[in-house]
């Protein structure tokens, strides 16, 4: 999807996104998914900070609803996306040649699909001539298939969760031990060094604290960016506050 969302194209689709109707984050990232059938599935890492850029630039704005920030296209938003037009057009269609695209390769791959299950069906009613205790045999291997496959992603799904749950360990360690190290060190700002020292423990303890709360709960990939987007509003609170 790089061709289609090069250097500041994907800024003037969210702005499109936005135009249509308001949106929070996720949204915006199911809605890409959706536009191009699972291909394309930018991660929170890339649309957050983009809408948080947008809102700096006076674009767009937001309101928090059921604990989600909910953006909107400005006036100067709408000022932006009507100059830009002709280069909208443009990549309108460079979205729906790559969704053409995409279409024909699943239509592809679902007549190859088709063909080969005609084939195993032939084969079936080969098989199914050939007696009722080969039909049974047949069967029972076909159910221990089955039950591999079923139980290989049973794994899949266990290593990947496992992966997903030892990433968000190391990441909160790391964390954890940067603002240990700043409490140890002394915290580096512009008051004084107990201050600076308190501001370090409370820093140091928000993020065990969150981290607690992390390892009690189910994190999902709707949770994480909700999360996301709350770290984000939270650090820049936090740097208002030491302005």
């Amino acid at each position: 999807m790089s061709p289609v969302f090069g250097h500041g194209r994907l800024r003037l689709y969210l702005l499109k996104l936005l135009q249509e109707s308001p949106r929070h984050g996720y949204e915006v990232i199911r809605l890409l998914q959706d536009r191009f059938l699972g291909v394309y599935s930018p991660s929170p890492g890339t649309i957050y900070p983009r809408l948080a850029r947008l809102e700096e630039e006076g674009l767009v704005t937001h309101e928090v609803v059921d604990g989600k920030k909910v953006f909107t296209l400005t006036d100067q938003g709408h000022e932006e996306l009507n100059a830009r037009l002709d280069e909208l057009a443009d990549l309108e269609q460079e979205i729906s040649d790559s969704v053409r695209d995409i279409a024909r390769e699943v239509k592809e791959d679902v007549r190859d699909t088709v063909k080969s299950l005609r084939e195993e069906l032939t084969q079936m009613a080969r098989d199914v001539r050939q007696g009722a205790k080969q039909e049974q045999r047949q069967a029972k291997q076909q159910q221990r298939d089955a039950w591999r496959e079923q139980k290989a992603e049973w794994q899949r799904q266990k290593r990947e969760w496992q992966r997903q749950k030892q990433e968000w360990q190391r990441q909160t360690k790391e964390w954890q031990h940067d603002w240990k190290r700043i409490w140890a060190e002394g915290f580096t700002g512009h008051g004084s060094p107990d201050s600076d020292a308190r501001l370090g423990r409370m820093l140091a303890e928000f993020v065990e604290e969150i981290r607690e709360d992390a390892r009690r709960a189910q994190v999902t990939e709707e949770t994480l960016a909700s999360a996301q987007d709350a770290l984000y509003d939270a650090a820049r609170r936090i740097r208002d506050a030491l302005r």
